[in-house]
């Protein structure tokens, strides 16, 4: 009787499982009813325009990049957490990642056997914290300069304006360090949430790949998603992808699902409308082959560049990337960060480039701060990097607590073992009184 018990239990878990998911909250955050989502102040703004602007040289493998790292290293302990520091050797010499790791509660997993365990998933929140023009921008050394005919001027090229990399990436940057400060409010989270800043990310993500690399065959195989953040400011609109490995055969569906997860946080929470922030996804619907595995994709709900998040997602985990770009196009070869007419400098493209300036994209960006509720009063700043750091990171917080897809948190669990105990008691009490009739 017990085991027939046991088994009706596992059953009556796994159905109630499927049935109920959509209507679970896995965690629960400290706030109270009226309290606007994202309203996280311009404590990620300030940060990504004290990176950019102390250290505008922050290449990999760079002293400006080490002083960057030390600089987050220090946010993180003000925070009140203290961060793993893994260094590694690159191409170009040493760099270091900042890790902070935050334990769940775990959540409960059937085994092969349908036997609910505790295991415990993770969730990776990364972004990478070096920034580089591309090598067709970087200013020649002294020597270097190119030969004039006599009575030849040169021809000025000298921008107006000093790249430092606010969009690409101290954006990125702030933006995980504001969802660090955020996730001190959200108690018995599933997720071991680990916060990950990449050195060496321009450096073909050799941070992110050392990190990966780093992680024991048991930690990797309880990865459930990386949320990858980079370059938030510049481009028009704010989009969230999967990656690549999504359109492997059958796969699509399990891949993408985390990505569904973030739409749905934006599109049940007030990010319009007390910001007048959305999440796009890409709809261009072009045909290509994506993945050179010489089979024709639809160019949709994917990015039209690569990050930190390759190395994850070439290895199967889900990942989802935030970025800033505009996707409204019909060709690839269109394909383009921006469509602002002041930011045509280098063809719509910002990242990597001269554009890439806090002094240019402040000046063409902000905008006066708005009543957005009209009340007579204003109640939403105009600075768009601070709308996207803060509606992002709420994003990516929130996310978690839709929970992984392989179990269930142990207050869920409890609760369904307590649900199925009285469901299997009322049906053989129900049998049992038919068989006395």
């Amino acid at each position: 009787m017990k085991n027939l018990l046991g088994k009706k239990i596992t059953a009556a878990l796994v159905c109630m499982a499927v049935l109920a998911e959509p209507f679970l909250l896995t965690a629960c955050k400290e706030k109270g009813s009226n309290v606007k989502p994202a309203d996280y102040g311009t404590y990620g703004s300030d940060i990504a325009r004290e990176i950019a602007q102390k250290f505008p040289d922050r290449s990999a493998y760079s002293a400006g990049e080490s002083q960057t790292g030390q600089y987050i290293e220090g946010k993180i302990k003000e925070l009140g957490y203290e961060a793993e520091v893994q260094t590694f050797t690159g191409s170009g010499g040493s760099s270091a990642n900042y890790i902070v790791k935050i334990p769940g509660t775990g959540f409960f997993c059937p085994n092969e056997d349908g036997i609910y365990e505790l295991e415990h998933r993770i969730a990776i929140i990364g972004t990478h914290y070096d920034a580089a023009l591309l090598p067709d921008y970087v200013p020649q050394e002294p020597g270097e300069e190119e030969y004039y005919e006599e009575g030849e001027e040169p021809e000025n090229t000298e921008p107006a304006y000093t790249y430092d990399g606010i969009s690409d990436n101290a954006s990125g940057t702030a933006c995980i360090l504001t969802a660090l400060m955020a996730y001190k409010d959200y108690k018995d989270v599933g997720y071991d949430v680990w916060f990950v800043f990449f050195g060496a990310g321009t450096d073909n993500f050799a941070g992110s790949e050392y990190f990966y690399q780093s992680l024991t065959g048991e930690e990797k195989a309880a990865l459930d998603v990386m949320y990858d953040v980079d370059s938030l400011y510049a481009g028009d609109k704010v989009y969230a992808s999967s990656g690549f490995k999504s359109l492997v055969a059958n796969k699509k569906y399990e891949m993408r699902r985390k990505l569904y997860q973030s739409y749905d946080v934006c599109f049940s929470n007030t990010l319009w409308t007390n910001y007048g922030f959305d999440l796009y996804y890409n709809e261009s619907g072009i045909k290509a082959d994506l993945n050179e595995d010489g089979i024709e994709d639809v160019f949709k709900e994917m990015p039209n560049s690569v990050s930190d998040f390759k190395v994850f997602d070439d290895h199967m985990v889900p990942i989802v990337y935030f970025e800033s770009y505009e996707y409204n196009f019909t060709r690839m070869d269109q394909m383009k960060e921006t469509k602002n007419l002041n930011l045509q400098d280098y063809n719509g493209n910002v990242r990597r480039t001269p554009a890439d300036s806090t002094k240019l994209l402040d000046s063409i960006l902000i905008e006066e701060d708005k009543d957005r509720d009209g009340d007579g009063e204003v109640d939403c700043t105009g600075d768009i990097l601070q709308i996207r750091i803060n509606c992002v990171a709420f994003i990516v917080v929130e996310s978690l607590l839709k929970g992984s897809d392989k179990g269930m948190t142990p207050k869920e669990y409890e609760a369904y073992r307590t649900e199925a105990t009285r469901q299997t008691y009322m049906t053989e009490s129900t049998s049992a009184s038919v068989s006395g009739i």
